[in-house]
């Protein structure tokens, strides 16, 4: 329990870093002269980058295990955030961020692996998944708002050096706080596995022959999830209300955690099956977007609210769902393909708003890209392969 609680830590510190940028990015990239287009360039290639990053990670962390790739991840992407603090020019900050993109790539894979790693049964690995998805909903609550009061305080460069140096301590934390050895070593120990009711096995109850195959169209569910949130994180920083301060884009990022917040807290929902809750959730945030691309009645503050609600839901289930049909030994590989399928989806949304926006609502191309992913899941090939677990 331990390691999971400095795994924890680190995602927390990670995914606050992360959103505390969310709400600043915009304004500094316009502060440097950058136009629409280019910022959404900027807020794209940091995800293009997690790429070879994901790719290195998903092969590196099934073989020489997880510590190495946060510690590194950590302190390599605090170092990166210092440059970023004296950036004067766009295109300076365009090499800025996709080099961080590459480095923070090995973060997740490591950590989700690991925490499946340590998981005793199913019901628990669905649990810390959820834990992984409350880290992340909290960062992002506080996140925010936060970075916008730290540029409103303090400025765009002390305010990412602030940043940069948190991750670096926070690196340096990881180094002894990680005890990936010992972990490994008392689970080589155990000759038995307890399912969730009890019974001893001779074989982990949670281990999943490797032929067993993840339809490659699921996929196209995180890559769709992620480019809706992509644009509707380029979206909000450049409203109206919203750029005339700064504090206001915060507040609108803030609304969209806390609902995902209240999701998460729901821990009656871990019951469900995390192929239902992603189904439903993925069909509920689509809606949304339709709504907002048809200007419907509900107020704003509530639809962030409810695109939070469907966050929490939809987030948490995605990683359990896959953990639970993958075999411990492609853990690093399959997280690895979840964070590329986040990080196209990430490039490709803001890029495609900053390209459309003035011809087609950008909520009308969430909604359609989410629909699209799930019209073309294989439901009954992957139905089966849940039940062969």
């Amino acid at each position: 329990m331990r390691t999971a609680l400095w795994l924890y830590l680190f995602m927390f510190v990670a995914f606050f870093d992360l959103h505390a940028q969310y709400p600043i990015l915009s304004p500094f990239a316009l502060s440097l002269g950058a136009a629409p287009s280019f910022i959404g360039l900027i807020m794209g290639v940091y995800s293009i980058t997690h790429l070879p990053g994901n790719l290195m990670a998903g092969y590196g962390v099934d073989k020489y295990g997880s510590k190495m790739f946060i510690v590194f991840s950590l302190i390599v992407a605090g170092i990166i955030l210092l440059f970023q603090s004296n950036v004067k020019d766009p295109w300076h900050l365009l090499y800025i961020r996709s080099i961080s993109g590459f480095v923070l790539a090995f973060l997740s894979p490591a950590c989700l692996s690991l925490l499946a790693r340590i998981a005793k049964d199913r019901i628990h690995q669905s649990k810390l998944m959820a834990g992984n998805g409350l880290v992340h909903t909290l960062a992002s609550v506080v996140s925010p708002a936060a970075g916008a009061v730290l540029v409103a305080k303090i400025g765009f460069t002390t305010a990412f050096t602030v940043l940069g140096w948190v991750l670096i301590i926070t690196g340096v934390l990881a180094i002894f706080g990680v005890r990936e050895g010992q972990l490994v070593a008392d689970k080589g120990k155990k000759s038995a596995f307890l399912d969730p009711h009890g019974h001893n096995h001779a074989q982990p109850s949670n281990e999943i022959p490797e032929t067993v195959s993840i339809p490659w169209l699921f996929f196209l569910i995180p890559m769709a999830l992620s480019c809706s949130q992509g644009i509707l994180f380029f979206e909000l920083p450049l409203m109206k209300s919203a750029r005339e301060s700064i504090l206001t884009s915060g507040v609108f990022f803030t609304v969209v955690s806390l609902g995902a917040l209240l999701s998460i807290s729901l821990w009656f929902l871990n019951k469900i099956s995390p192929f239902l809750r992603t189904i439903c959730g993925s069909i509920g945030l689509a809606a949304i977007f339709f709504g907002l691309a048809i200007g419907w009645p509900i107020p704003l503050t509530v639809s962030l609210f409810l695109i939070g609600m469907a966050k929490g839901v939809i987030y948490p289930a995605l990683a359990a769902l896959l953990a639970s049909i993958t075999s411990s030994s492609r853990y690093g590989r399959m997280f690895s393909l979840l964070s590329i399928s986040y990080s196209v989806g990430a490039f490709i949304g803001p890029m495609m708003a900053g390209q459309l926006r003035d011809h087609i609502s950008s909520y009308f191309i969430a909604f359609f890209i989410l629909m699209l992913a799930l019209s073309l899941l294989p439901l009954r090939s992957f139905k089966s392969s849940i039940t062969t677990t």
